[in-house]
């Protein structure tokens, strides 16, 4: 059984006694219930890891590192999603298995048709939700480097920043074929994936004018939750990045 995974905010050394923040303590000792001298690891977020025996006298908590792991476990591209945010607990899963089919950057785009409308406290609240959504994901699928969850911008606002090789807009009614659409050696690919309602008229021209390529994913309308996952596995499987 692999062992219990951790993020640590501090940074991390080979060989240290690295005292561990009292949430992750809480966790291990508390909520696993593991023992003292139980073997973890531990990661910064900043890439690679640390195998250690977790420590505690009772009242603080400590893990002592081995040597520095270089082990990473990303796509060898950098995949960006620009997702129209969705309503309910929806955009938590997107976030959530985005981490674990390998994005290195999700957008949460504020369109015209989300339901779901964020700004001040609200906005602040669930943005660092959906980050704590990213150290639970990183930690459970074996990534050793973060996520990137932007705040909620306008699609027009995310398009400006990209700079991206190749701009994927999911569009159930007109587009290419996903082989078409993707030429060998791509390393930066971003997908952009409308709300429950879609893109309206003006963002997908927005897109369009940005450079996007319109995509058609298969025959079936996909809900906005499946559509983002979907296409990242498939983009995956065309470029070949699963394997040994």
């Amino acid at each position: 059984m692999p062992a219990p995974r951790f993020y640590c905010p501090t940074p991390l050394a080979a060989h240290a006694r690295i005292d561990l923040p009292k949430a992750l303590a809480h966790h291990a000792l508390r909520v696993l219930r593991l023992r003292p001298g139980t073997t973890i690891t531990l990661f910064d977020g900043t890439g690679g890891e640390y195998t250690a025996q977790l420590q505690s006298d009772g009242k603080a908590a400590w893990a002592d590192t081995a040597a520095f792991q270089p082990i990473e476990r990303e796509l060898p591209a950098d995949l960006t999603l620009l997702q129209g945010m969705a309503s309910g607990d929806k955009m938590d899963w997107i976030v959530e298995k985005a981490v674990e089919m390998g994005f290195t950057r999700v957008v949460p785009i504020a369109a015209q048709r989300s339901v779901l409308q964020l700004s001040g406290p609200r906005l602040e609240k669930r943005l660092q939700h959906w980050r704590h959504i990213v150290l639970s994901a990183t930690e459970q699928c074996g990534r050793n480097q973060l996520m990137t969850v932007d705040a909620p911008a306008s699609l027009a606002q995310a398009l400006s920043t990209l700079s991206a090789d190749v701009v994927l807009l999911c569009h159930p009614e007109d587009g290419r074929t996903l082989a078409q659409s993707l030429p060998g050696g791509t390393r930066h690919i971003t997908l952009l994936v409308g709300p429950e309602g879609g893109w309206s008229p003006t963002e997908i021209a927005q897109a369009r004018q940005s450079g996007a390529i319109p995509l058609v994913l298969g025959s079936r309308v996909l809900r906005t939750e499946t559509a983002a996952i979907a296409l990242a596995a498939a983009v995956c499987t065309q470029m070949g990045w699963y394997g040994p």
